[in-house]
């Protein structure tokens, strides 16, 4: 708590950095929204996921729920940016690729989806006809985390704002975590409010739209974040916890509360070992980790981590032989019964873009 505290107060001390970085934001926005910027557009459907602050509102579940909608029916590819690697410009996966050269969002979509086209580019604008250059048969290309990058204009833009820190009671960087304005929600086809309660009643949902005010234009969902079972790290076995199971818990996320909550609840005790978000582990921090995992004391004991976090500590190959080191992969669920509206809403997005451009 009294961490918490501190850090709150220490961000309020940076109020005037706030204000210099919220003028430079409403230029920018300004300069895009006179055209002295140009925004372009490409002649196949671009679906854009993205928010307004800074992490931790379920974006790549959100691109991994796409990609599961689409892919047997279209041919799809996605397009990050590639935080935190260890490269520079564009760049498509192909089975010798690692973390450090593409980041661990859109290595994950790689693994995971190793028939689909993952890539990153710093300049989506460039990129992105260098990625339909490689690959012509491309149908839909899903834009990860796209905006604030007004460059490119996606012919349908989701927004994504946790249900515990609405875009609306929050405040600029580094005060909050907002990086982007308020009103650009507007730029949003698609609101979704994430992480909810599982139990959100109807008068708290009618609540949250009444404080968002979407446009008429715009559809409003509610999702609830869901885990499933943990799987072997290397041999992908799954894994059952239980009250007998200590886990020793590693996460390297903005928002690892949620994931926190949930091994309370299924596991006999956690310890947990964090990081910052997009942590690269080093050796030293395996060490610690075997370290910790051996200083737990019940027989069945396990480090468990994020599929994220995961594809960070896969580079360690060998090393992970025979340690006990499970991911936990999470998903979104859709309340009110409206995942049948949502996906019915993207996939005559798609199919009527690609009959428009057929003619």
């Amino acid at each position: 708590m009294l961490s918490g505290f501190f850090l709150k107060s220490f961000r309020i001390l940076l109020l005037p950095f706030t204000l210099l970085y919220w003028l430079g934001i409403t230029i920018r926005n300004w300069m895009y929204n006179k055209q002295i910027l140009k925004s372009s557009a490409f002649g196949l459907p671009l679906i854009g996921v993205g928010n307004l602050s800074a992490g931790g509102t379920g974006k790549s579940p959100m691109v991994e729920y796409l990609v599961r909608l689409l892919k047997d029916e279209f041919q799809i590819a996605t397009l990050s940016r590639g935080y935190m690697r260890k490269t520079k410009g564009y760049a498509l996966a192909n089975e010798n690729t690692s973390a450090l050269e593409i980041g661990d969002e859109p290595m994950q979509f790689h693994l995971k989806f190793p028939d689909i086209s993952v890539a990153v580019g710093e300049q989506r604008i460039e990129a992105i006809p260098q990625l339909l250059h490689d690959k012509p048969g491309t149908q839909c290309i899903i834009l990860d985390d796209v905006l604030q990058h007004r460059a490119i204009k996606a012919g349908l833009n989701i927004l994504l704002t946790d249900y515990n820190n609405l875009f609306t009671r929050d405040f600029y960087l580094p005060t909050g975590d907002l990086r982007d304005l308020k009103s650009n929600y507007k730029l949003a086809e698609i609101i979704i409010v994430t992480k909810c309660k599982p139990d959100l009643a109807v008068d708290e949902k009618q609540k949250i739209i009444n404080e968002i005010k979407p446009l008429q234009t715009q559809k409003i969902f509610f999702t609830t974040i869901e885990y499933g079972q943990p799987y072997h790290l290397l041999t992908k076995e799954l894994k059952a916890i239980s009250s007998e199971t200590e886990v020793l818990l590693v996460t390297g996320i903005a928002n690892p509360r949620p994931l926190k909550k949930k091994i309370e609840t299924i596991s006999k005790e956690y310890q947990l070992l964090q990081y910052s978000d997009h942590h690269i582990f080093s050796v030293d921090d395996l060490n610690e980790m075997k370290e910790k995992l051996a200083a737990l004391t019940a027989d069945d004991k396990i480090l468990l981590t994020t599929e994220k976090d995961g594809v960070r500590l896969f580079k360690f190959g060998d090393e992970l032989n025979n340690l006990p080191i499970y991911v936990i992969p999470i998903v979104h669920r859709f309340l009110f019964d409206d995942g049948s509206v949502f996906d019915n809403v993207i996939l005559q997005f798609v199919k009527n873009f690609n009959k428009i451009s057929d003619k």
